[in-house]
């Protein structure tokens, strides 16, 4: 199973959701699982899966005699054509020879690894493309009898590891280009996700919402494509221990990605609707993202600054804690293919508000659904939860059942079945 993140060291929800499937794997006794990350930074919780970094995985062979010295030339003979380098001049030197088509270059540390940011950096393409590298080696060196591959980011990782050993591939869509940029989509980005769909034996995204765009926008054909919804985490006793505001009022929160996705501008503007009516609320963003500048300036524009609070990026542990504080949860999303936080408010007993361009939306009945646009409605609900204890409470207590009944076991479950009949349809050919 190849993923971009991992926790704790993660960005969103897509490494949440890696390791709750991974840990409901691990449950079946059938299922051996090796999870490769980019970068392994030492301190995953990876005790549900083998945990490899694609950082740690050594690309170069032994060394003709006499050229240990710093600074030289360091050749390497693979089947996948994959040269390594240590420094430019190096690569110019190797790059200027003849070689074969199929010869590829990548740089290399003095112990034959390849250096990974473990992040969304610049650099994010030609990281994307010496993971797939660093597949190649893995897939031969490893014995496996399937290939899961979460987001775009992986599935060139995916089709490597996956075309060396001709073992079936499933992708899994936990959002697309579509959802991340509102429609200007970035074509180097498009390209990558059609063929890692068309590639795969099984896609698998985490709503209906999502499959119709896999269908209709990537030329998916709908007899490979299915939904197997995400799910959560149940508390633990110290979870589920409240603790005490540290701020007068009630606390309305948002907690995402500050992008367009998201709609966070939305949420902005239900808060300067309800502190039209209440100064009794306090208002918190958490999350960080392109759109933050631009929301701040937005709030302070609208003079309701001392009504709201920007954290930035939160930790999961900072996230139950906020969660356990706040009176309702909003997710305004403009296009979300799932939406794990949700789920989480509602854990807490939190009551939950959702647009209805979200897959979450899909699985959930105790929750008011808006569409994202609709500020005022939101507005109207936010009103009718802080002031109606009845509504609240009914809220709280179905959400929370609701939420309970969903496991990562019943979503993995799911997987696996759909992992046997890829095998089997393999061992018949």
């Amino acid at each position: 199973m190849f993923g971009w993140e991992f926790p704790p060291h993660i960005s969103g929800g897509l490494g949440t959701a890696c390791q709750g499937l991974a840990r409901g794997l691990s449950g079946i006794p059938d299922i051996q699982l090796t999870f490769v990350v980019p970068k392994k930074w030492g301190d995953e919780t990876g005790e549900c899966c083998r945990l490899i970094g694609a950082n740690q995985v050594i690309l170069q062979q032994p060394l003709f005699p006499g050229s240990t010295g710093p600074g030289q030339a360091q050749q390497i003979s693979l089947p996948s054509g994959i040269i390594p380098y240590q420094t430019p001049e190096q690569f110019w030197a190797e790059k200027s020879k003849r070689q074969a088509k199929q010869v590829r270059f990548v740089e290399i540390t003095g112990e034959g690894t390849v250096n990974f940011s473990g992040t969304y950096s610049e650099s994010l393409f030609s990281e994307i493309h010496n993971y797939a590298l660093v597949a190649e080696q893995l897939a031969r060196e490893e014995s496996f009898d399937l290939v899961h591959a979460h987001d775009w980011l992986t599935f060139p990782a995916g089709i490597a590891a996956a075309r060396i050993k001709g073992k079936p591939l499933v992708v899994h869509v936990h959002a697309t280009e579509f959802d991340r940029s509102g429609g200007e989509i970035n074509p180097q980005v498009y390209a990558v996700e059609r063929e890692g769909m068309e590639y795969a034996t099984r896609v698998i995204t985490v709503s209906q919402l999502t499959r119709h765009t896999v269908i209709d926008h990537y030329g998916i054909h709908p007899s490979k494509v299915i939904t197997i919804h995400n799910a959560v985490e149940q508390l633990s006793e110290n979870q589920k221990a409240c603790l005490k505001k540290g701020l007068p009022g009630k606390i309305v929160s948002f907690i995402g990605r500050v992008t367009l996705q998201k709609g966070p501008e939305y949420f902005v503007e239900m808060a300067q609707l309800i502190l039209q009516h209440t100064n009794d609320v306090r208002f918190v963003m958490a999350g960080s993202g392109d759109r933050l500048p631009a929301v701040v300036e937005q709030v302070a524009r609208l003079g309701i600054s001392d009504h709201f609070h920007f954290t930035g990026f939160l930790s999961p542990e900072e996230v139950h804690k906020l969660l356990s504080i706040s009176d309702v949860f909003v997710m305004p999303s403009v296009s979300e293919p799932f939406g794990i936080v949700p789920l989480e408010a509602m854990r807490f007993g939190v009551p939950v508000i959702v647009s209805r361009q979200s897959g979450v939306s899909e699985i959930i009945r105790y929750a008011i659904k808006k569409d994202f646009w609709d500020t005022h409605g939101m507005a109207d609900a936010i009103m009718g939860l802080l002031n109606y204890p009845a509504l609240s409470g009914l809220l709280s207590k179905k959400g929370r059942e609701e939420s309970g009944s969903r496991s990562w076991d019943q979503t993995a479950e799911e997987v696996y079945n759909h992992y046997r009949q890829l095998s089997y349809h393999f061992h018949s050919l």
